[in-house]
């Protein structure tokens, strides 16, 4: 499943985004919720997406081409709090600019760091992706940092915020160290083409 994945390139204008159109799965959350980490270990690489210890590095659109059929498109996080407002402003418009127009979103990620709540910009996100119509489901990431016995707790919050998820549907909890969750996501994504 899944045999072969590249980095494409990375866009910081529409303009410039792959002229070879794919149905797109995106990743999208706040900064710092480790995408790069997801990417990597959903495809057992190591280098495939650039992991930066500085949060809010990832200010492109990065497109990744998954067995010639489809791309994962890593769009830019958001809400970092060192960059300018201007900086945070132009992010939030090609983000949302790209969702808007795609026309090749299959699925949207929306990607949470487990031990946080969900915060007014995730709800910001979550009512975007349903204003346009968009399917969606929400990974839980880092829960190797989480004891088991928080786990559950950490799945209720984010059910609470966002009453239209179902563990197992279109929630899931991801572990890149531990592989929690990964047999899970691929099999999702698989569903989607076959």
């Amino acid at each position: 499943m899944f045999e072969k994945q590249s980095f494409i390139k990375s866009v910081y204008n529409l303009k410039d985004i792959p002229n070879l159109r794919l149905p797109e799965i995106i990743l999208c959350g706040r900064s710092n919720v480790g995408k790069s980490s997801f990417i990597n270990s959903l495809f057992n690489r190591k280098d495939l997406a650039k992991i930066s210890s500085t949060p809010g590095k990832t200010r492109s659109i990065n497109y990744y081409l998954i067995d010639e059929k489809f791309y994962i498109v890593d769009l830019p996080g958001y809400g970092y709090a060192k960059v300018s407002n201007e900086e945070r402003i132009r992010w939030g418009n090609l983000v949302s600019e790209f969702i808007n127009k795609s026309g090749y979103i299959i699925l949207a990620c929306h990607i949470i760091d487990s031990r946080h709540k969900p915060t007014e910009l995730d709800h910001q996100l979550n009512s975007h992706l349903k204003y346009n119509n968009l399917p969606y489901l929400v990974i839980l990431t880092k829960a190797d940092k989480l004891k088991w016995s928080e786990l559950n707790p950490s799945k209720k919050m984010v059910m609470d915020a966002f009453p239209e998820l179902k563990f197992g549907e279109n929630l899931f909890i991801y572990s890149a160290v531990k592989k929690t969750g990964k047999k899970e996501v691929l099999k999702k994504f698989d569903s989607l083409f076959y």
